[in-house]
């Protein structure tokens, strides 16, 4: 697939719609700006979330965070009046219950991230266990904006990005792979993590607002810590009502809506932290499954040979 196919292929799927061609070596004269779909922020590599399965811990999160908790509370009265032997039963049955839940979300694989490799300057994306890559400096992606209208709804302006990546060992098979999900975004903001993802590997780890090497990880920490993790929100409603409370110098500083809204975080956070809890776990246990030609090229001292190059040494046209 070249670049007329994928000029080709934009004006069938958007029509007269937007739709732009990407080059890692183009600016698209927008800010960089990152889509809450960051994964992973390092030195050496930038993962960004798959798209599927970002749910995964919920059920466990459900089952253990609301009725495992409240099991739990009946224990410690029962263990309190002297009945150890219910204490114990109902203790045991909630953990019957949670641990089943637990072990299947956490044992199912995770969709593995793509991966943007600073190091070897390529991208890696697996697909059903085999792998798919491209160099950086040659990637190509597409940009397209399009509007969605339902029955029962109004227009909603969706823009979709994605790169083209090729099979290892098979340059023939190729994919474009969606860099998130487009519903609510434009083409702006699509090229703006775009100049993100450029600004990461050429000028990264740590830039600024404009895309350039900083020695300083303020900007990219404050754009990374915009998306608020649910387990986040208890302490953001603290937060602001510490500030409503310094403005007002301590009087008549709490509203009804801050006592509702700070309750129901405290009540929810038990089965947010569980779901967090047990996505991590997956989504360590899933790392496993990369093939050891991407886990080495990860590592500080791998090599810095690209997968394309290897390609070539094997004689494919690449």
């Amino acid at each position: 697939m070249a670049v007329s196919d994928l000029i080709q292929q934009a004006r069938n799927r958007f029509g007269q719609a937007p739709s732009v061609l990407l080059r890692a070596n183009e600016p698209t004269g927008e800010k960089p700006w990152e889509m809450f779909v960051t994964d992973e922020h390092t030195e050496h590599y930038l993962a960004l979330k798959p798209g599927g399965d970002t749910d995964r811990g919920m059920l466990t999160g459900a089952v253990g965070g609301t009725g495992g908790l409240v099991m739990i509370m009946f224990s410690l009265v029962f263990a309190l009046q002297g009945d150890i032997s219910d204490a114990l039963f109902t203790l045991l049955l909630t953990t019957s219950i949670v641990l089943p839940v637990f072990l299947w979300e956490t044992r199912r694989p995770l969709p593995l991230p793509i991966l943007f490799n600073r190091r070897t300057r390529e991208v890696y994306f697996d697909h059903n266990g085999k792998l798919y890559h491209s160099p950086w400096d040659s990637i190509q992606a597409l940009a397209g904006e399009f509007v969605m209208v339902g029955p029962h709804t109004g227009g909603m302006r969706n823009a979709s990005l994605e790169i083209l990546v090729r099979r290892l060992g098979e340059p023939d098979n190729a994919l474009l792979v969606s860099l998130g999900l487009p519903m609510g975004k434009t083409l702006q903001m699509q090229k703006g993590l775009w100049e993100w993802l450029r600004a990461y590997m050429d000028n990264g780890p740590w830039f600024d607002e404009n895309g350039q090497r900083s020695d300083s990880d303020a900007y990219v920490k404050k754009m990374l810590s915009a998306h608020t993790k649910p387990t986040g929100f208890l302490a953001f409603r603290r937060q602001k009502i510490t500030e409503k409370k310094v403005a007002n110098e301590g009087k008549n500083y709490l509203e009804w809506t801050d006592t509702v809204l700070y309750l129901g975080h405290l009540l929810f956070y038990p089965m947010n932290w569980l779901q967090e809890f047990t996505y991590k776990i997956a989504k360590r246990r899933s790392r496993n499954r990369w093939p050891q030609i991407v886990t080495e090229r990860l590592q500080p001292n791998g090599p810095t040979t690209r997968l394309i190059d290897l390609e070539r040494e094997r004689g494919l046209d690449v």
